[in-house]
């Protein structure tokens, strides 16, 4: 007898077990900062960017932006990292379209990463930089610790 020669024949955990194996590496690091508040002083190390510059990062305010997504306060996780909120809510899609490929067989989805999208992206990291820090986008700055 011979293995299922298309996606589709193979049973469908085997299918996904990719998927929920990039899943389960997720969600092990975000039940950990679910746990453990990083509003309280001592849990995790100062943004390195932040502490020599003074200036908020791209990421400053991430830690406490995935807590609050775990309580469900997205008005909160917005508050904290805007930037962080969209990219989640893009991976999820794109981690939702790879497990339907996989359930169905269907092709998998492809995202080019060329040049043009590589310098849009660090064009968003850079303005969305520049402008939590200025005072009229401190409303994107994450509350201060």
């Amino acid at each position: 007898m011979t293995a299922p020669s298309t996606p589709a024949a193979r049973p469908v955990l085997r299918r996904l077990a990719r998927p929920f194996a990039a899943a389960a590496a997720v969600a092990l690091p975000t039940a950990y900062i679910a746990s453990v508040d990083p509003n309280a002083a001592g849990h995790y190390p100062t943004c390195p960017f932040l502490q020599a510059t003074g200036w908020w990062c791209p990421g400053c305010g991430g830690l406490r932006c995935v807590h609050a997504l775990t309580r469900g306060e997205l008005t909160t996780a917005v508050h904290d990292n805007l930037l962080a909120v969209v990219l989640f809510g893009i991976l999820g899609v794109l981690w939702i379209r790879w497990a339907f490929a996989e359930l169905t067989g269907g092709p998998k989805p492809t995202v080019a990463f060329g040049r043009a999208r590589l310098a849009a992206l660090l064009l968003v990291l850079l303005a969305f930089t520049v402008l939590r820090n200025l005072p009229a986008g401190a409303h994107f700055a994450p509350p201060a610790a």
